[in-house]
């Protein structure tokens, strides 16, 4: 019997991480990347995705949380705002948006939360949707969803790494294994 690999080596730029591998499901191991409290990697990536994000954008949209500092940076050179939805509602939330996730990758099934304020900042705008990894972009169709219904467009789906074959068409980095079982 062979044993998947424990980890997984990328590079963006100049820039290398061994990922480790975690079991996932019914998928077998599956690389995890961590933007969160890794500067260095998230910098690195949110420049080579300045220039994937596409024409006309207006505004960005991730979700927290390890997207959230991709997103920033990405925010931060592009010169375009972003908005955040989240994952648990918070007691300040007025009038806020609330999105089933059809289907997560990890097995995991989660509600995103909009703030009215921040469904605002989307109406009539193109907004891109950002997120770290995409799968089987169960996590971007809600996200998607919510920018529909805030009365926005969107302009397209950008990721640092696509993972499988999700439904639509997503502009990311690189591509990981689907599994390493």
């Amino acid at each position: 019997m062979t044993t998947a690999p424990q980890e997984l080596t990328v590079t963006i730029g100049d820039v290398s991480r061994t990922l480790p591998t975690v079991r996932a499901g019914g998928m077998g191991r599956v690389p995890l990347v961590e933007f969160i409290g890794d500067s260095e990697f998230t910098n690195a990536a949110a420049q080579a995705m300045v220039a994937l994000i596409p024409g006309g954008t207006e505004v960005l949209l991730t979700v927290v949380t390890n997207a959230l500092p991709l997103t920033h940076e990405l925010s931060d050179r592009s010169g375009l705002p972003y908005v955040c939805a989240r994952k648990k509602r918070r007691t300040y939330m007025q009038q806020p948006l609330i999105q089933d996730v059809p289907s997560m990758t990890l097995g995991v099934a989660e509600t995103l939360w909009l703030d009215g304020p921040h469904a605002e900042r989307l109406k009539g705008k193109r907004v891109t949707i950002v997120q770290d990894v995409v799968a089987s972009g169960g996590t971007a169709q809600a996200l998607a969803r919510l920018v529909e219904r805030a009365g926005g467009t969107v302009s397209g789906y950008l990721a640092a790494f696509r993972q499988g074959t999700p439904p639509m068409e997503v502009a990311a980095l690189q591509d990981l294994p689907r599994t390493l079982s």
